[in-house]
């Protein structure tokens, strides 16, 4: 039985339990707000305090402060702390917890990173969504109707839980053309998305505490799952070439497994550098690790050929390379796939047919002939143009309205951006604002673990339209109440 940990609120903290860390600070200081052991206007600790108390990372509790300053619970003052909102009503400090809010299944896809809802439009500057605007409909609900039609009783029976042969192959196909990865169709594993391939590899690998590299920063979400899956984190520091290898192998150098994002690390943007990846590959062969690929940008690179899978380079084959049709289709589909070490294939297998991560088989279908009838290398080649044209637009439109005061990095690949904001700033604070967690950028801070990366602004670029820009960076810039350039100039 775990001991839980206590605040200086005097609230418990299970650190053992299911749900996630900061979701569980939330929760527990929520409902000492709603239930008055914190009244409005006193002040709480600060994240840094807390979470030296908790033993946990600064980014999982600014992540709950975040949460909670967002639904307007607290206010954060700089330098005179955080307090409880004063101007909260009495009637809702009484009303019980379960009816304030729904659960967070139900009420939206919620990280440290932001917050979306479910099911919604996509949001202005929101990160990870592709063009949906350009997505080719009339050809994609053909092939959808097509099989349909056709729909035979084999089809209507249990799915082959590797995912559907026919994908599999295009997979195959696919890999060994644009991504230099050469498999056999045994290898390839269809998965419910990013999360679903991260949940059959830890099933199959991790083992209680095991140590596992992440980046540092890293994307949220891949965090969370390891921590619910068990493992023991060791954060590993990027720089300008991507992870660095040399200090994770001091840190823990007989790590389970690292996950990378060699081709646009996670959020920064940098590629892996061939000296970083000849060294991972080398620290994987000697240690007996494994290395998971995570190659969600893969496909778009807006300068020469995209860069080479890191698998491409795997001769001792202890890469597990994830791809997604998310980033590249549309996420609703909630189809990815695993490209399995021929060693592990069949404990992968074996577990999957206890999970049945694959997807509806009407899906796999249609994006199988959407790659084969050469649908999918269109749409790609497309994007690159599309996404190309739309991130100079926002760019120029930012530069005009924020000028010097922001730092806009160009990063060569990806749907979104990075704007450094000037040191000291809150970016969490100014993410959490309503009229700008309307639009959809998060905060960058909360994506360290250890290492601070200093203020920004992670903000998608994919769903804006070039003849929108000007008015989408205006509407920011209203949003985070900053008078654009052009009128500071004036003397506005």
């Amino acid at each position: 039985m775990s001991q839980p940990v206590p605040s200086p609120l005097h609230l418990q903290f299970d650190l053992r339990d299911e749900a996630p860390v900061y979701q569980q600070i939330y929760e527990r200081i929520r409902g000492a707000i709603l239930g008055g052991a914190a009244p409005p206007g006193s002040r709480l600790p600060s994240w840094n305090a807390l979470a030296a108390e908790l033993g946990v990372a600064r980014g999982t509790v600014k992540a709950a402060y975040e949460w909670l300053a967002g639904e307007g619970y607290i206010l954060a003052e700089g330098a005179a702390g955080t307090r409880v909102n004063a101007g909260l009503r009495p009637e809702a400090l009484t009303r019980r917890l379960d009816e304030r809010l729904p659960r967070l299944s139900d009420a939206a896809f919620l990280t440290p990173a932001g917050s979306y809802p479910w099911g919604a439009a996509p949001r202005l500057f929101q990160v990870g969504v592709p063009a949906v605007d350009a997505f080719p409909r009339s050809a994609w609900s053909r092939l959808v109707a097509r099989h349909a039609r056709k729909l035979g009783p084999a089809a209507m029976t249990y799915p082959d839980p590797a995912g559907y042969p026919p994908l599999r192959e295009a997979v195959v196909r696919y890999l060994a053309i644009a991504r230099g990865v050469v498999c056999a169709p045994d290898q390839v594993f269809i998965t419910a998305g990013y999360t679903g391939a991260l949940d059959l590899v830890t099933r199959a690998l991790l083992r209680p505490r095991d140590p596992v590299w992440i980046e540092d920063p890293c994307y949220p979400r891949t965090r969370e799952a390891l921590d619910l899956a068990g493992a023991r984190l060791v954060p590993v520091p990027v720089d300008d070439e991507g992870m660095d290898v040399a200090s994770g192998i001091a840190a823990e150098g007989k790590a389970r497994f690292a996950v990378v994002t060699p081709s646009h690390q996670a959020p920064l943007g940098m590629a892996l550098s061939l000296p970083r990846r000849l060294a991972l590959l080398a620290w994987a062969q000697q240690s007996g690790g494994w290395i998971v690929e995570d190659d969600y940008y893969g496909e778009f690179q807006f300068r020469g050929r995209p860069v080479p899978a890191l698998k491409s380079l795997d001769q001792a084959d202890r890469v597990i390379y994830v791809g997604t049709f998310s980033k590249v289709l549309m996420p609703s589909l909630r189809l990815g796939y695993i490209v399995a070490p021929q060693a592990l294939a069949p404990q992968l297998r074996r577990i999957a047919s206890f999970l049945a991560p694959s997807q509806a088989l009407l899906a796999q279908m249609a994006v199988a002939d959407f790659i084969a009838e050469g649908h999918f290398a269109r749409h790609i080649r497309r994007m690159r143009r599309i996404y190309r044209a739309r991130r100079a637009a926002v760019v120029k439109a930012l530069e005009a309205g924020f000028g010097a005061r922001w730092e806009i990095g160009l990063q060569e690949s990806g749907m979104h951006l990075l704007a450094r904001l000037p040191p000291g700033s809150d970016d969490a604070a100014l993410a959490a604002r309503r009229a700008v967690a309307a639009l959809g950028p998060v905060a960058l801070s909360p994506w360290a673990v250890k290492a601070p990366c200093g203020p920004g602004l992670i903000m998608g670029f994919a769903n804006i339209a070039e003849r929108r820009a000007g008015a989408a960076v205006a509407q920011l810039a209203n949003a985070l109440n900053i008078a654009p350039e052009s009128r500071r100039r004036r003397g506005a």
